[in-house]
């Protein structure tokens, strides 16, 4: 497997939670704080891939033999499905889990148990996976869609070794920020509106963002999005040009060996 830190790249997931609208897609987005890591910044939801994030056991729809495929590795990628799954509940409150017979349904009172446990997580009183065994519940690989790799540029002293991924945000629940972690509540909002706030200087971003919300800004709905995500037709070539900003080719052996 590849070491969570190298050096100083920690690596990392991030999730593009995205929803259909009267006014067409949209996609969730947080604002950090201006402090630590990307002050300031519209961002996905995401973070840090940890030591407990080996869980295949809580991935039944998806081993690590086919994860890693995906992601040309040679081990060790269902860390990313779970380590985003994580990032999911802990910024948005939102559970991408599925039970024995398909994808979790939550009545209110089950949604304000998992507000606890939510809290629970973020202050370390409890473990993600513990979370997913008390609900009896597992991670919904299935609908966590790989959709880009990223490296942070090395002119930045902490950088991020981060695969994004595409999920439909499930019907049952709302989306709800952690004000600890980020500057303000989370947005959800058209990725040409944001691209379009980007442009105008009200909202900062980063360059793998903003390629991000091109792609997305070119979908009608959720289920054009994971389809043609799914199908991998939203891949663009690397070039040298988008290298210096740190995208890297979709799978690793494109570039002739496992990811940086």
């Amino acid at each position: 497997m590849q070491p969570l830190q190298r050096e100083n790249i920690r690596l990392a997931a991030t999730v593009m939670l995205v929803r259909d609208d009267p006014s067409g897609l949209q996609v969730y987005m947080v604002k950090r704080p201006g402090r630590g890591d990307f002050p300031d910044l519209h961002v996905f939801p995401g973070g840090k891939v940890d030591e407990d994030d080996w869980q295949p056991a809580l991935c039944p729809n998806l081993d690590d033999e086919e994860a890693s495929k995906r992601l040309g590795v040679s081990a060790g990628g269902l860390r990313y499905w779970v380590a985003v799954a994580r990032e999911c509940f802990e910024e948005c409150g939102v559970l991408l889990a599925n039970n024995a017979v398909g994808p979790v349904a939550l009545d209110i009172q089950r949604r304000e148990g998992l507000a606890v446990l939510r809290q629970q997580l973020l202050n370390g009183d409890m473990a993600w996976p513990d979370v997913l065994r008390q609900q009896q519940v597992t991670i919904a690989s299935d609908r966590l869609v790989y959709f880009s790799h990223w490296i942070t540029p090395d002119s930045v002293p902490r950088r991020f070794d981060t695969r994004f991924f595409l999920a439909a945000m499930p019907v049952d629940q709302d989306a709800a920020a952690d004000t600890d972690e980020t500057a303000d509540d989370g947005h959800w909002i058209n990725p040409s509106q944001a691209l379009d706030n980007a442009l105008h200087g009200d909202w900062q971003m980063i360059e793998p963002t903003k390629r991000s919300l091109e792609t997305l800004s070119q979908y009608g709905g959720v289920e054009e999005a994971l389809r043609e995500v799914g199908a991998e037709r939203h891949v663009t070539p690397w070039t040298p040009a988008a290298g210096q900003q740190g995208m890297q080719p979709f799978r690793a052996e494109q570039a002739g060996g496992e990811g940086a």
